[in-house]
């Protein structure tokens, strides 16, 4: 008889992940018994939104809602679900193994997100991103990009002074940047018909451009530092916190700085808290040993044989096949073929038919191997190696 397999009963709690999208979000249910219940997908505007809350309603009590991207595509899902009372719960990108092993699909993406808030694998609160924290990271992109083009067309002024003709570039010397900028913004070109006016015009232009960013640097840097020092004034009373430093602080915390449980859990978001592996090597790695002092080494006269002499530097390297040995004069068939005497050496000059016709002792070949024998023995004759 053939056993047909049950379903368990859904226990109608339910865990919704949404995978985010710039247009359209796709969004999975799975029970915390049954399993998966379906997919929906969801414009990325308030309606779409309350479709979505509407059909998770449908299917059970929803204990959870894990969202990928709470900081970019998912930031007005998030804020949507935080008005209704709804938990959030910020989800990552999931593990490459499992997106081979599964398959790669915007439904199984969603799916995983699911499971991992069911698995306990993501209980991450997202940022608020309603408050002052919010406010500081937007106008924070807004003045390091000002401050970046600023940077850029103070370095293109600086490219440009040095193709200019002499008489720009003698009344440009010695200038910081602000005095610079101030002379090459007063600049009247004329025109730019030909290249000294076209690069007086060039720098003009930069130069205005970088006013304009310095004006809008300033003022966006003022703003920030109101709301610094709104948001958290003891912050900036701390030696070594200014505006700026505060502001990074305030926008990688959020408004809610509850979600941060502990001085560890912020520094591991800050990216500052030490490798766990590093601290179990240095906790069973053996204490440092101290330094051994070399001892004094005496000259030994020359001439003399040493009573002690040194071994081989290198004593684990095993010898060249070619090493000479004591038991061996030569040990290379070229070698057993030259001559080894002076009188082998005359023998070999007078016979210079036979080694022309190729013949010579060993088939050394021709005229080549008569010049480098000569040669050799030759500087050998003379008391020096060839």
């Amino acid at each position: 008889m053939k056993r047909t397999r049950e379903l368990p009963a859904a226990s109608g709690h339910i865990v919704i992940g949404v995978d985010t999208h710039k247009h359209l979000h796709v969004a999975a249910a799975i029970d915390t018994i049954a399993g998966s219940l379906g997919t929906v997908t969801v414009p990325n505007d308030s309606g779409g939104f309350a479709h979505l809350v509407g059909w998770a309603t449908r299917l059970g009590q929803v204990v959870a809602f894990g969202v990928e991207g709470t900081g970019f595509y998912g930031q007005p899902l998030a804020r949507f679900l935080r008005e209704r009372g709804a938990r959030v719960v910020e989800v990552n990108r999931p593990d490459r193994a499992a997106r081979r092993r599964k398959g790669k699909s915007d439904a199984v993406d969603a799916e995983n997100a699911a499971r991992a808030v069911l698995a306990g694998f993501a209980d991450a609160e997202p940022k608020d991103a309603d408050g002052s924290a919010e406010c500081i990271r937007l106008l924070k992109v807004a003045y390091d990009g000002a401050v970046r083009q600023r940077t850029q067309a103070m370095n293109a002024i600086k490219s440009l002074l040095v193709v200019t003709d002499e008489r720009l570039r003698t009344s440009c010397a010695g200038l910081n940047g602000v005095a610079l900028v101030e002379q090459l913004s007063r600049l009247r070109p004329g025109g730019a018909a030909d290249p000294d006016r076209a690069a007086r015009y060039a720098l003009r232009s930069l130069a205005r451009r970088w006013k304009a960013l310095d004006t809008e640097a300033d003022d966006l840097a003022d703003q920030i530092a109101a709301l610094a020092q709104t948001a958290a004034p003891q912050l900036l009373q701390l030696y070594g916190i200014g505006p700026d430093s505060a502001a990074v602080i305030l926008a990688a915390v959020g408004g809610n700085a509850a979600r941060i449980h502990s001085e560890a859990a912020l520094a591991k978001l800050a990216g500052v808290c030490p490798d766990p592996g590093r601290l179990r090597q240095d906790r069973w790695s053996s204490p440092p040993q101290p330094r051994r002092q070399s001892r004094p080494q005496r000259r030994h006269p020359p001439g003399r044989p040493h009573p002690h002499p040194s071994p081989s530097p290198l004593p684990r390297l095993r010898p060249a096949t070619n090493h000479r040995r004591q038991d061996q004069t030569r040990n290379h068939p070229m070698l057993e073929a030259l001559p080894s005497t002076a009188a082998e050496v005359r023998d070999l000059m007078t016979a210079g038919g036979r080694l022309v016709a190729g013949r010579g002792i060993g088939g050394l070949g021709r005229c080549g191997r008569i010049s480098i024998l000569t040669s050799g023995y030759g500087s050998l004759r003379d008391g020096r190696r060839g």
